[in-house]
């Protein structure tokens, strides 16, 4: 097993945002976690490389126990992880290559010969052999983040953890990378993506995890799945709606309040 939640309650600093998760993961898994905006599917995957701290209940990654672990544990975890961003988070003042290279000699890698093998074969990997001396900026956004799967894979990981990866991509882009994603999960590592493309479901299956009112729950049917999507669809046009009028009436309100003091600098005046 290399991922085991029981029965673990994730915060946003005093905020519970999930309760009570319960979660296996096997090697060669592909795994979806799907919900709106702000329900937890961030924070959870945080917490799987450190960067959220366990307060309730207890996990395992890689054998690595999360509640107990000390701060100075978590390169060794991460080394065994691959994380994926929605935004890439390339350094952009240097190459792709150089960007790869960084990588690697900031986990151990010293050879030089090694180094520059192992990143022609993981550019390679993504279709991306030919874009070594580009920087980010030189790229489109699919690109960028094929370098950014490719960085993920520099080190052999056990696990990926890609947070929306195709959140920022144009349909087709997004396709490729979930289809690349697939490949090298087939190859051996298991995969968690957080998502919001209900169409990357029917084309490339996994599993299905849902985080909905503070709950997370394995969907298996497909009907409840796209009833999810639309669910979650749904929430978030209502959010947006209750935060634009939310905008609005501030901005009422701030123009009311300078209207009051403007008016009473004139009476000020007068008197």
């Amino acid at each position: 097993m290399l991922i085991e939640y029981k029965s673990v309650n994730v915060y946003q600093e005093t905020l519970e945002v999930l309760h009570d998760v319960n979660l296996n993961v096997d090697k060669g898994e592909f795994v979806y976690i799907i919900g709106k905006v702000g329900s937890g599917k961030s924070s959870l995957l945080k917490t799987m490389y450190g960067e959220l701290p366990l307060k309730e209940g207890d996990a395992q990654v890689l054998d690595f126990n999360l509640k107990k672990m000390r701060r100075k544990r978590l390169p060794k975890l991460r080394k065994r992880l691959g994380i994926i961003f929605q935004d890439f988070q390339l350094l952009t003042d240097r190459t792709v290559e150089a960007n790869l290279r960084f990588v690697l000699q900031a986990t151990g890698w010293k050879n030089k010969h090694e180094i520059r093998s192992r990143i022609e074969h993981v550019l390679d990997m993504v279709g991306m052999s030919t874009k070594g001396y580009k920087y980010p900026n030189e790229l489109s956004g699919g690109e960028q983040q094929r370098i950014a799967i490719a960085r993920a894979i520099l080190n052999n990981p056990d696990i990926i953890l890609a947070d929306e990866p195709t959140g920022n991509l144009d349909v087709e882009t997004g396709n490729k990378i979930c289809e690349l994603l697939h490949r090298i999960c087939k190859n051996g590592s298991t995969v968690v993506m957080v998502t919001h493309n209900v169409k990357l479901l029917d084309l490339y299956p996994g599993r299905v995890f849902q985080c909905l009112d503070h709950k997370f729950i394995e969907i298996t049917r497909k009907e409840e799945i796209s009833d999810a999507f639309e669910n979650i669809k749904k929430a978030e046009e209502i959010d947006s709606e209750l935060d634009k009028q939310k905008r609005i009436k501030e901005a009422v309100a701030e123009d009311a309040l300078e209207i009051n003091t403007k008016e009473t600098s004139k009476s000020e005046k007068k008197n």
